[in-house]
């Protein structure tokens, strides 16, 4: 990495080190995001995997449904616990004593993960899902610190950059992870995952001294009296929980059950209560009224496109093991693999995206935002339908290409640089002034709303494994963007003139 430091008089004082034209931070801040993506996406390469596996080949034996489910909730918690790790900054740490708590619990939740003792595993799964909210809300923060220049050039370049950290890491988890966990031991690649964390804190502690003073700022601290009053609420239901858990295991009766129903349920009902909280602030003016009820028809939206795209750990990874031929062109390798697909085209085809959009708005052709959503909707719809094709074809004991697979990731990519890129800058553009903040924390709410519905109709005993089950949901999702599509001549007045 220090080959990358250059010296940039242009920008800066002639004397202070850059990476790659930006600031010396970006690196440190670069490295810790791709090796925390690496140990994300690793680990849940060989989540589903793992708890389908029979217990005499290491795994925890769930059926399939639980397995999913589980998986499925575990999802929803990372972005739900997005919100509360961007308050926790803005009233209490500030973002880069959050980031680096966040790191280091996901990074003992991996470890613990490679202890083999169940209780020890869902500890850990439960760690890693509290350390992500922690630091996914507060890493991109401090990004945006480095450019205390809101006009900066170079900004969105930063932006880039670091966003081509989280593909590679992404990209490199399930070839190396995945591999180790599939061919050699379940409990070492969920140890390997934890030592891609550990690799992350040491570049962002290595590079503390680069990172700017306002990372390090509590805009909005609590007072004594508002902390107390917290700490004592948050006391009081952990107690609650202790108890009655404690109850259920000392009695026998507790299953994992008893975890999945109240977290898929609080997954369903919070980003419904936040939505309807903003909806009816009587703070906002007309304008602000109308941009809400058309963020609706977005996040809903959203909420079927991510409930469908984030199947590709659960549902499309045990197609991939059980129904799927590991070896394309002569080369064998372990259906984890099939997971690095999705960052390996988004890094293909995001500059695609991005010069076609430029190309059609100068020629005045470009689609608008209601299209884009349309589309992308559209594209997570016929992905289910090519699903329900493979899955036709895997009948009996049948094992299809992997060229299935392999259409099924790249239509999910391009409906995801469709509708993603298009829904975050929308959700800034749509924020009342008032919750400008916090509004990206409710689109991160439409992941934890769509995952939880998959995780509802897991539990429920919908046949995951089935054409039906790829073929309603391909439907829907269809479906809501001809809706979307249909409807956008109404949608479009309650923007508010936001284009």
């Amino acid at each position: 990495m220090a080959s990358s430091l250059t010296k940039d008089s242009a920008s800066t004082t002639g004397t202070e080190k850059t990476f790659l034209g930006h600031p010396r931070g970006l690196a440190n801040l670069f490295m810790t995001e791709m090796w925390e993506r690496y140990s994300f996406y690793g680990m849940r390469a060989l989540l589903v995997l793992y708890l389908v596996a029979p217990a005499s080949s290491g795994g925890l034996g769930f059926n399939m449904a639980t397995a999913t489910a589980i998986y499925s909730v575990y999802n929803a918690m990372v972005y739900l616990l997005a919100l509360p790790g961007g308050w926790l900054a803005d009233r209490a740490w500030g973002a880069r004593k959050t980031v680096a708590v966040g790191g280091t619990i996901i990074m003992i939740g991996h470890f613990l993960l490679a202890v083999p003792v169940e209780i020890s595993f869902f500890i850990g799964l439960a760690a890693i899902a509290i350390g992500s909210g922690l630091l996914k809300a507060n890493i991109s923060t401090m990004v945006g610190h480095l450019y205390p220049d809101k006009n900066d050039p170079r900004r969105d370049g930063g932006f880039t950059v670091f966003y081509m950290g989280i593909n590679l890491g992404a990209f490199a988890a399930p070839l190396t992870i995945g591999t180790v966990g599939q061919n050699v031991n379940w409990h070492f690649g969920f140890a390997l995952a934890g030592v891609g964390m550990a690799l992350g804190l040491l570049f962002f502690f290595l590079g503390t001294r680069h990172m700017s003073a306002e990372s390090d700022v509590v805009p909005t601290p609590m007072s004594e009296a508002e902390r107390a009053g917290i700490i004592k609420k948050v006391l009081l239901w952990l107690a609650v929980a202790v108890v009655a858990y404690g109850a259920l295991a000392v009695s026998g009766h507790f299953t994992v059950d008893w975890a999945i129903w109240p977290l898929t349920i609080a997954g369903l009902v919070i980003p419904a209560w936040y939505l309807l909280r903003i909806k009816r602030d009587k703070d906002l003016d007309e304008v602000s009224q109308s941009r809400m009820s058309a963020y609706v028809w977005f996040f809903v939206a959203a909420a079927v496109f991510w409930g469908i795209y984030d199947q590709t750990g659960s549902t499309l990874s045990v197609f991939a093991q059980d129904k799927t031929a590991n070896n394309l062109f002569g080369l064998d390798f372990p259906s984890s693999w099939f997971q690095s697909l999705n960052p390996l085209y988004v890094m293909a085809l995001a500059p695609v995206f991005a010069w076609l959009w430029v190309y059609l708005n100068k020629r005045r052709q470009e689609p608008s935002t209601l299209s884009k959503f349309a589309f992308g909707l559209t594209l997570i719809g016929a992905s289910f339908f090519v699903m329900m094709l493979a899955q036709a074809a895997a009948s009996g004991d049948v094992k299809v290409t992997p060229l299935w697979l392999c259409a099924v990731y790249l239509i999910q990519t391009i409906g995801e640089l469709t509708l993603s890129p298009v829904g975050l800058s929308l959700t800034t553009k749509l924020a009342p002034q008032k919750y400008a903040s916090q509004m990206m924390g409710v689109w991160f709410l439409a992941v934890t709303a769509g995952d939880s519905v998959i995780a509802l109709l897991q539990l429920i005993g919908a046949p995951t494994d089935s054409t039906y089950w790829f073929a309603s949901q391909g439907g829907l999702a269809v479906l809501a963007g001809v809706a979307i599509f249909m409807f956008r001549k109404k949608v479009k007045p309650l923007m508010g003139g936001v284009h």
